[in-house]
């Protein structure tokens, strides 16, 4: 995917519309974890180095697109980025796009920086996922209307676009496509950040040509959330090593028993022709951390694989945990997507802990490494092990998305070389 960049385009004395992901964590008003600004920073910078007015533009949360709402504004987003970037950062009007915003980014000079407020304040931006509630899956014209009246006016604002928001690529939304669309239209640049640059590389090389042993883990609480990726990656990796809530809905098709282990029940006959087909390519658990009661009991290990009644799956064994490690000393390229048990708790964050550890290992003795965002890189990052990571993705379900092989309207729109 040869996607042009913000290097390959001369930005002096322009103004660039530039999508990025801002959605920080908050806590009382305050941002509790900076990263997704600082990892912005290398485009803006460059943006800013070579002449150009910037425009940011960004959702916060989930706010209904109905106005305002003072807890989920860009202003101590705004603040944040104007120390990082030792410079002012203008916040937008609260009503996103109109004549307010129009009359700030005329009086921007080379060098300037605004913030748009939350994007989702306004019912434009998220619109194109209103088609799939209407009966026809379609917009009405008024709903359309209003898409295309934000669409304008944001498209209005600048000469070129930049996406650099890889964790909402896999959304059709009104910034991450139609903007660029329109900007398109009128002979503008669209092209990429440095950070979603930096995604599409790791992520399409991994898949596209492997340094082998090739191998993925997967965890987290759903099958189906990841039957596409599964079968996608059977097709690539040497070996699919899984744990997390999902193991067991396999683990059941095998016939095991798995207590009260959460199980995807309408999976478990798919499961059985899928493991057959897989053939020694899926390694499940052989042992695993168990209780009787997620609250306020102990765990326990199982004396085998199979989990008694009463009891629940909660992480992965010891036996579990040396065998993925044998697997992963052994690899050369890794991508992991999805925790190996409840990793938020203490008493169950053994397993992903020990996989965590071994990758870094892996990487650290040559193997590429790909944290799919989500809940792996949350783990990774509280464990203190990301940049031990080749890679640690900034999006979960858009990094999904792209190793499944979905269609990515965000990225297609851009220029290619």
């Amino acid at each position: 995917m040869a996607i042009k960049t913000i290097a390959d385009i001369d930005v002096a004395g322009k103004k660039l519309l530039m999508r990025v992901d801002f959605n920080v964590p908050l806590e009382d008003g305050e941002i509790t974890n900076d990263k997704r600004i600082k990892a912005a920073l290398p485009t803006i910078n460059h943006a800013l180095d070579n002449g150009a007015a910037v425009i940011l533009m960004s959702h916060l949360g989930r706010p209904k697109g109905e106005g305002f709402e003072p807890g989920l504004s860009l202003k101590p987003v705004a603040d944040r980025l104007g120390e990082l970037l030792n410079k002012s950062v203008m916040l937008g009007p609260a009503e996103v796009v109109g004549d307010q915003t129009e009359k700030v980014v005329s009086q921007m000079s080379p060098g300037d920086v605004v913030l748009l407020e939350n994007l989702r304040f306004h019912p434009g931006e998220t619109m194109p996922d209103k088609a799939k509630k209407n009966p026809d899956g379609k917009l009405t014209e008024q709903q359309q209307q209003i898409l295309n009246d934000f669409i304008q006016s944001l498209a209005s604002l600048a000469e070129d676009y930049v996406n650099d928001a890889f964790g909402t690529c896999h959304r059709k939304h009104a910034s991450m496509y139609g903007v660029p669309e329109a900007i398109k239209k009128k002979c503008g640049n669209v092209v990429a950040g440095f950070l979603v640059e930096k995604e599409i590389k790791y992520l399409h090389d991994a898949i596209a040509n492997p340094a082998r042993p090739f191998i993925a883990i997967l965890g987290g609480v759903k099958v189906s959330d990841k039957i596409k990726l599964i079968s996608s990656l059977l097709e690539k990796v040497d070996r699919l090593l899984i744990g997390g809530a999902m193991a067991y809905t396999l683990l059941k098709s095998k016939g095991v028993a798995v207590g009260n282990s959460i199980v995807e029940e309408e999976q478990v006959e798919p499961m059985k022709k899928l493991l057959d087909e897989a053939g020694e390519k899926i390694v499940l658990p052989e042992d695993n951390v168990i209780t009787d009661d997620f609250d306020n009991g102990k765990p326990s290990l199982t004396d085998g694989l199979g989990i008694p009644d009463g009891f629940e799956g909660m992480d992965i064994g010891p036996r579990t945990i040396e065998k993925f490690k044998a697997i992963i000393a052994e690899a050369k390229t890794i991508v992991w997507n999805g925790p190996m048990g409840v990793f938020e708790k203490p008493d169950y964050a053994a397993g992903t802990r020990a996989i965590a550890q071994a990758v870094a290992d892996a990487t650290q003795a040559g193997a590429i490494s790909i944290i799919g965002g989500g809940d792996s890189a949350a783990a990774v990052e509280q464990m203190g092990l990301a940049d031990k990571m080749t890679h640690v993705s900034t999006g979960g379900g858009a990094s999904l998305a792209f190793l499944e092989g979905k269609s990515m309207p965000a990225l297609e729109i851009l220029d290619q070389k």
